[in-house]
């Protein structure tokens, strides 16, 4: 997959957001993507392991959560602090995974969120249909996310490179404690 830079149409409801006070702009930081996405795939390995349907949900909605922590930073954004913190991870992935293979799943996260709260302040049961879906629906944003950010941030006007390197078709942008890879070739 080689994916676009952000479209006109995303950039214009992404600074929506960011005149609403739900986002705020900042640099890109993609090292920072990069440890949000291995700390989602970390416990997206991890999800299996657990019997639980509670720790299940709550370890699948938190994968998700970190996916979007890592497309925010990725394209230099994060959420505006106070109330409505995880909503705006929503409403961020549906911006950015609109028209994609992940749009579906990017819709469910607000349930999740949902969800989620019930769990920790009404100690609502979850069950294991409950918990499977979220894991199903964690591991479609994270597998899109894999991809998205090593080339879509390339493309982002506050980039900083330390250092880039060309070698036949691919391009190797390395920042500290990250590497991204992408094809220059479809």
């Amino acid at each position: 997959m080689n994916p676009l830079p952000l479209t006109p149409t995303q950039l214009a409801e992404l600074s929506v957001l960011v005149a609403r006070n739900r986002l705020r702009a900042m640099p890109v930081d993609l090292g920072k993507a990069q440890l949000f996405l291995d700390q989602s795939l970390d416990a997206m390995t991890e999800l299996s392991n657990i019997k639980a349907n509670k720790v299940r949900y709550d370890t699948a909605y938190n994968a998700a959560h970190d996916v979007g922590e890592a497309l925010l930073a990725a394209y230099g954004y994060r959420t505006a602090s106070g109330p409505g913190q995880h909503t705006a991870v929503g409403e961020f992935f549906e911006i950015i995974f609109a028209g994609g293979p992940a749009q579906s799943a990017a819709g469910d996260f607000d349930p999740l969120r949902d969800g989620s709260n019930g769990v920790r302040y009404q100690a609502k049961p979850i069950g294991k249909a409950q918990a499977d879906f979220a894991g199903v629906t964690a591991q479609a944003l994270l597998d899109e996310a894999q991809v998205i950010p090593q080339v879509k941030c390339h493309f982002h006007s506050a980039l900083e490179i330390t250092a880039a390197r060309h070698r036949d078709d691919e391009t190797t942008v390395t920042k500290p404690r990250a590497t991204f890879r992408m094809s220059l070739h479809s």
